[in-house]
């Protein structure tokens, strides 16, 4: 049961609060500071926001990611502007114009309680504190929240996170590798008795991993599973915790290359038993997205956001393959039965389901915003599912239990861009002997 609903006290601060929550704007966080305006042919500034909403981090490698940042009052944070910049480009590559939470749908196994984390708890309200101790090597940034002021409540930092790559040489007599370290950029939500960790992680070969983080504890209004649909929590068989589901969502808006006319690819391989004495046989079909879909993950299947305004040196468009994490599956409500959405851009479809942004009687939920239209600025929204069975290690506090998806950067540079120097004339067919 979650017990901390959208407060009376907040919703008697105002209607031009409640506007400013809803529509998503960035006032919380104060207003950005404009760029100036940069001379003829000079490259476009990577983020035009002011200093103390700019994130800037130079990796392994020589690579520099840059952003900008926001806080929403429902959301939470929100990433605006992310460019990427690997050793050897000229300026930076715009990755996405902006990325957020879309919705922590929580039904629980009996059916008596469902709920929308972001847009049905003091969620982005509810930001926490975050001591230096759960920042190590990084800085903490003040966020303004209304109706409470400032909390020191976004951590970035670096972290390091083994290979980045290992190559050795035919006669063993030399090794290429390096270690790699990632950005980390993220915040506390507390959500009633859970509270999530919202984290980002850019890596320096051009990855970017987002995962939210479900730790806190269990609700101790919900010990009442006995009926199959719970696990007895405590001594012998008397607490049962209630079994339940996070259905997470993200939403991404891509601005490959500073261009939202991108496309949309799915790509689907199928495998032919072998004949006689031969091997299998697989073959790999791609599927132009030009109109709204509603999409479900299965083997030997994948999709990729495509620039139409870039390419890299070796003449490809650049993209980014999604790559969702594991996922249970929720088949409950329409909108938790897909893995993946594309969508045509309208500015008020923020949230997953319960999106309070758009006017009266409008759907309120994405899979019926997926209606045919032709994409011409595509928004991607993921789906990953948790089934959370608890068990005695949850108590007390939860261990961090965590769920996410990945962007995996395809052809934006020409070669692997921690490429060391004495390899990098190996741009196509690799030399034998290396």
């Amino acid at each position: 049961m979650h017990v901390h609903r959208l407060s009376r006290a907040r919703k008697a601060a105002g209607t031009a609060l409640a506007v400013t929550a809803l529509l998503g704007t960035a006032a919380a966080a104060g207003p950005a500071q404009a760029a100036p305006a940069a001379p003829p042919g000079a490259p476009a500034p990577a983020a035009d926001c002011s200093a103390a909403y700019r994130i800037e981090q130079t990796l392994d490698g020589g690579t520099t990611w840059r952003m900008c940042w926001h806080y929403n009052t429902l959301s939470g944070l929100v990433l605006d502007k992310v460019t990427y910049q690997p050793k050897g480009e000229p300026k930076p590559i715009r990755v996405l114009n902006s990325a957020r939470l879309a919705q922590v749908h929580v039904p629980y196994d009996d059916g008596e309680n469902e709920y929308d984390d972001i847009t049905g708890t003091d969620f982005g309200y509810a930001l926490q504190d975050l001591k230096p101790a759960e920042c190590p090597g990084g800085t903490v940034k003040t966020v303004k929240v209304p109706d409470r002021g400032n909390v020191k409540g976004l951590c970035t930092t670096t972290r390091a996170r083994g290979h980045a790559y290992r190559l050795a040489n035919d006669e063993g007599t030399k090794v290429w590798q390096a270690q790699g370290k990632d950005l980390l950029v993220y915040s506390v939500n507390k959500a009633s008795w859970y509270e999530y960790i919202t984290e980002w992680r850019f890596s320096s070969d051009g990855t970017i991993t987002s995962n939210v983080g479900a730790t806190g504890s269990l609700s101790p209004y919900d010990y009442n599973g006995g009926d199959s649909r719970g696990w007895p929590i405590g001594k012998g068989a008397r607490d049962y915790a209630e079994s339940h589901s996070h259905n997470v969502f993200w939403r991404l808006d891509f601005g490959l290359d500073g261009s939202t006319k991108n496309k949309v690819e799915q790509y689907d391989s199928t495998v032919t038993p072998p004949s006689g004495n031969g091997s299998p046989k697989t073959k790999t079909t791609r599927t132009a997205v030009k109109k709204e879909l509603a999409g479900d993950a299965k083997a030997l299947r994948w999709w990729r956001v495509v620039s139409t305004a870039g390419k890299n040196k070796d003449g490809h468009p650049r993209s980014y393959e999604i790559v969702p994490g594991h996922t249970a599956k929720f088949s409950g409500r329409p909108y938790t039965k897909h893995d993946v959405y594309f969508t045509q851009y309208a500015k008020c479809e923020k949230y997953a389901s319960n999106n309070p942004t758009c006017a009266t009687g409008a759907p309120t939920s994405v899979d019926k915003w997926v209606n045919g239209q032709t994409l011409t600025h595509p928004i991607t929204w993921v789906n990953i599912g948790f089934h959370h069975i608890a068990r005695d290690e949850d108590q007390q506090p939860m261990p961090v239990h965590w769920q996410g998806f990945s962007l995996a950067p395809r052809d934006v540079t020409a070669m692997n861009p921690l490429t060391p120097a004495d390899l990098a004339d190996q741009n196509g067919r690799p030399r034998e002997g290396s």
